[in-house]
């Protein structure tokens, strides 16, 4: 079965999947710089590919992607668009209360931009929750793939790091070009360790300043955090195959 896409079905379509069912997919990225060798668009490619296997499986509509991220500290390399998080829980508030007035009322919203999504997600699902009555839900890769991430040799998370790398050389290669890609670790951080599937802890993140990751192009290359040319597509595969079977999980614990 073929991914189920709103913006390809006319409205009688949906009327029709309305009569069966209520979930609907919320893809939601960024775009922004990810080094000298992936794509702008990275953080919506992999949202969308998970959204959208996930669909191909559950028979599950999914909405057009939110292109747009809060993104502040990446404006620092050119082709980066940053919208303010106020702005953006206007927009999912507003997408969801659009489709909850024809019939929705249980949304996941799949996030592609890590950590930085999350706050004004929060805060726009809460809204509409209590405004509405419906259900919302944030499915976040990187706390579903906690059980696998060890097993597979992911170093923790940055930012084109060998984590989403992977992903994109399993689902987008054609957009890669790992010649260009180099590597830099993180430095432990006492007490700042902003990975979630780390056992130390973790306080709130912050993003940095455009400054300061500008500082980080001129001092490395590049605008990245993490080791890339640790990435393979094998190991993309089994992650992406973990996120779609866990996404499809969580679609079934909407479904009743």
């Amino acid at each position: 079965m073929a991914a189920l896409l709103l913006q390809e079905q006319a409205w009688p379509d949906v009327e029709a999947y309305l009569g069966k069912d209520d979930r609907i997919i919320i893809p939601v990225g960024s775009t922004e710089q990810h080094g000298r060798f992936a794509p702008l668009g990275n953080d919506t490619y992999v949202t969308m590919t998970v959204a959208e296997d996930a669909s191909e499986r559950s028979g599950v509509l999914v909405t057009p992607p939110m292109w747009f991220g809060w993104s502040p500290h990446h404006m620092a390399c050119p082709g980066t668009i940053t919208i303010r998080a106020e702005v953006l829980i206007e927009v999912l508030a507003d997408a969801i209360e659009s489709l909850a007035e024809h019939g929705f009322r249980k949304f996941v919203a799949v996030n592609g931009h890590r950590l930085t999504n999350i706050p004004w997600l929060q805060i726009a699902a809460e809204r509409v929750q209590r405004k509405l009555g419906v259900k919302v839900v944030i499915f976040d890769p990187i706390y579903m793939c906690k059980e696998i991430a060890a097993d597979m040799g992911f170093a923790s998370i940055g930012h084109a790091d060998d984590c989403e790398t992977s992903h994109m050389l399993y689902r987008y290669p054609h957009l890669m070009k790992m010649e260009n890609a180099k590597d830099n670790p993180f430095e432990p951080q006492p007490l700042y360790h902003m990975d979630p599937r780390e056992p130390q802890d973790t306080l709130c993140y912050v993003p940095m300043t455009a400054r300061g990751l500008k500082q980080i192009v001129d001092d490395t290359g590049d605008a990245i955090f993490g080791n890339p040319t640790a990435a393979t597509a094998e190991k993309g595969k089994k992650y992406h195959d973990h996120l779609v079977q866990r996404l499809i999980e969580v679609l079934d614990m909407l479904k009743d």
